[in-house]
């Protein structure tokens, strides 16, 4: 059942997703404030769809974040990005570069005036990346940022890249940790499989600004890869699956 539900989906976020991109394609032209209003049902619909046609639900703990901060998420599935950009308040998100080419997602990414990055850019990538930001949290929007820079299986984890030590320490606003389980769940080749089950996605204590980068890289690891076990140690026992 869990693979017809997957397919029964599947369909619908893709028909979802060609009919608000391609009907509505026109608000593009429109004032920034109007077109968002695409992306927001866009995401709206697709979390109601996971829940309804795949049994994929969520929880949120903690208090979600408002206002100029910034946010490092561990980042499992494209659940986290469509979650995060529901749940957080008009969001800017960094994402690579390439991601712009896609129609349609790219046409609405720039729209939405994401942080596009060029991995080989290096110095003038972080700095461009930095000023971005900047202005960014200057019209009051919180910046997202995935620090291992790609989706990481269940119980691993990636050395964090650069680009969250720079912008905690150029823009100095508190930075808040983000943990979740959504790898256990929204799962197999591509993505394909949704299973029955509650994601859990936990916003944890701030950091504070001011702390020394190899503090503050670590500080931020720790807790975001220890409650990221915790949560999905207690996925598994959900979904009936051992360690291994």
């Amino acid at each position: 059942m869990t693979a017809f539900r997957s397919f029964i989906f599947l369909l619908y976020f893709a028909l979802l997703s060609a009919f608000l991109s391609i009907v509505f394609s026109p608000m593009l032209l429109m004032p920034y404030r109007l077109a968002t209003i695409i992306p927001k049902t866009w995401v709206a619909m697709s979390l109601w769809g996971l829940r309804v046609i795949a049994g994929l639900d969520y929880n949120v703990r903690g208090e979600i974040p408002r206002g100029a901060v910034l946010i490092a998420s561990k980042h499992m599935s494209m659940w986290d990005t469509i979650a995060l950009f529901f749940l957080l308040r008009d969001p800017v998100i960094i994402l690579k570069r390439q991601l712009l080419q896609v129609p349609f997602y790219g046409w609405y990414a720039r729209k939405m005036r994401m942080i596009a990055i060029d991995r080989e850019g290096h110095a003038s990538a972080l700095r461009a990346m930095v000023k971005a930001a900047r202005a960014a949290l200057a019209h009051g929007r919180p910046i997202l940022i995935f620090p291992e820079g790609t989706r990481t299986p269940p119980g691993q984890s990636r050395p964090y890249k650069p680009g969250i030590a720079a912008l905690y320490k150029q823009l100095n606003v508190p930075c808040i940790p983000v943990a979740l389980n959504s790898g256990l769940y929204w799962t197999g080749p591509g993505g394909f499989l949704k299973k029955r089950g509650t994601i859990i996605i936990e916003f944890l204590p701030a950091i504070a600004p001011g702390a020394k980068r190899d503090a503050f890289m670590q500080t931020l690891q720790d807790r975001i890869e220890t409650a990221s076990a915790r949560l999905v140690e207690s996925g598994r026992k959900e979904l009936g699956q051992s360690a291994a």
